[in-house]
């Protein structure tokens, strides 16, 4: 630059980030987590000189909230925050005043490097970019590897790209807008821990024999592995509910990543849900008819049109010009009420794949897993995520209550079904 002194980026929340401050609480955030694990231990110093080399290139991601009179919007910090040691848990809570300082975290463990996100930031696909990169300028710097710029690593030599930076929501939006979901589906609860401790359970499954599995029923390992968690998850219901014409719906969630059908580059959010599931009070399912109705309803939802329509009603909310000069103290209860009642309720949990993920051949050897974590919701305790790096296949489950319920019959039946799994968890003894 010159010596000459950067203006710093900053930008109003993309459409799908607009919720997330107001929604969040005490106890909560809306975040997400990806790791990197070494073969050796992580140099701090190194690590931090890496995320300050990344900084200039990623003006939307090194960013703290901030609020106006009418909206939050996203500012770019003027340095980088200090990487720090990992927590005793995953995704501990980010205060409001966190985020006012910064919406990330880089932290470092033992071997392991971690960055952690408010979803305001970005979504899973964007927050990869920069996490890639950011090992990547790790690896050149640790190990002297020349890291080409490529397979979702950017060159931080270059300024950022416009359509880096764009709210894609507003160009793909479309005219016509789709039902909301009715929410009348089955949540399980379970006995929250006092000190919201989040448990994460963490099964490693070879990725061929579970890419044989999907294959042989002629669906993917999204399905697949969907198919898994509802089974798991109508019997959870039934346990609890004996009477068949009591239970409620049972829902997966599934983030649909919306660049692979509209085409951009952005890393903002841009990412929209389907919702795929079952009403047990129509009778019992086995594992196959489960794969099978799930891969037919995503083939059914997850097309432009229909995903476009899904979430449109949002951005025609957003353009609304009453809407924007009504002040941010009284959109925040609003908006908080319509997450409470629309945003979440019409799931059971969400399970997000990032699918394999591809590293230049550079920087593979030094790299023995990716892992992604999803926080669990604020009003249910699970969610669940999952990526495959060496061949290997990383599912994580995430809970806040005492009872393991979900993730053990979950994790059985994997072996049950000829799967080899491989379970470690951060709970406590």
């Amino acid at each position: 630059m010159d010596g000459q002194k950067r203006q710093l980026y900053w930008t109003r929340l993309d459409n799908a980030a607009l919720i997330f401050p107001a929604a969040q609480r005490r106890h909560w955030s809306n975040a997400f987590r990806l790791s990197f694990t070494f073969a050796d231990p992580v140099d701090p110093a190194l690590l931090q000189q890496a995320l300050d080399n990344c900084a200039p290139r990623f003006p939307s991601v090194i960013v703290r909230l901030r609020r106006s009179a009418f909206w939050y919007y996203l500012e770019e910090l003027d340095r980088p925050p200090a990487v720090r040691e990992d927590s005793y848990q995953p995704l501990t809570p980010m205060q409001r005043s966190d985020i006012c300082r910064c919406a990330i975290r880089v932290l470092y463990y033992r071997s392991r490097m971690a960055v952690e996100f408010f979803h305001a930031v970005t979504d899973g696909t964007g927050g990869m970019v920069f996490a890639k990169t950011l090992a990547a300028e790790y690896v050149r710097l640790r190990y002297g590897a020349d890291v080409s710029a490529s397979h979702g690593v950017l060159d931080i030599r270059e300024a950022p790209r416009p359509e880096e930076l764009e709210d894609s929501f507003q160009r793909s939006a479309g005219p016509v807008a789709a039902p909301r979901d009715d929410g009348n589906v089955y949540r399980y609860r379970g006995t929250v821990e006092p000190d919201r401790f989040l448990h994460v359970t963490l099964g490693i499954v070879d990725s061929e024999a579970l890419h044989d599995r999907s294959r042989a029923l002629g669906v993917t390992v999204t399905a697949w592995l969907t198919a898994v968690l509802l089974e798991s998850l109508l019997e959870l219901q039934a346990q609890e509910v004996p009477r068949r014409q009591r239970r409620k719906n049972v829902k997966v969630q599934l983030p649909v990543n919306l660049r692979k059908l509209y085409g951009g580059q952005t890393l903002r959010n841009f990412v929209a849900v389907a919702n795929v599931g079952v009403d047990p009070r129509l009778g019992d399912y086995t594992l196959d008819e489960l794969a099978r109705l799930v891969h037919h309803q995503m083939h059914l939802s997850i097309n432009a049109k229909n995903m476009q329509a899904i979430f449109t009603p949002n951005v025609t909310s957003q353009r609304n010009p009453v809407l924007k000069v009504v002040p941010l103290f009284l959109k925040d209860p609003i908006m908080r009420a319509v997450f409470d009642t629309i945003g979440e309720r019409v799931s059971s949990m969400t399970l997000s794949n990032l699918g394999r993920v591809e590293l230049p051949e550079e920087m593979a050897p030094f790299v023995e897993r990716v892992e992604f974590v999803l926080g669990p919701q604020s009003t249910a305790p699970y969610n669940a995520s999952v990526t495959s790096w060496g061949g290997r296949t990383f599912i994580n489950i995430v809970r806040n209550t005492v009872e393991p319920r979900l993730e053990e019959l979950f994790f059985t039946k994997l072996v049950k079904l000829g799967l080899h799994v491989a379970v470690e968890s951060n709970d406590r003894a």
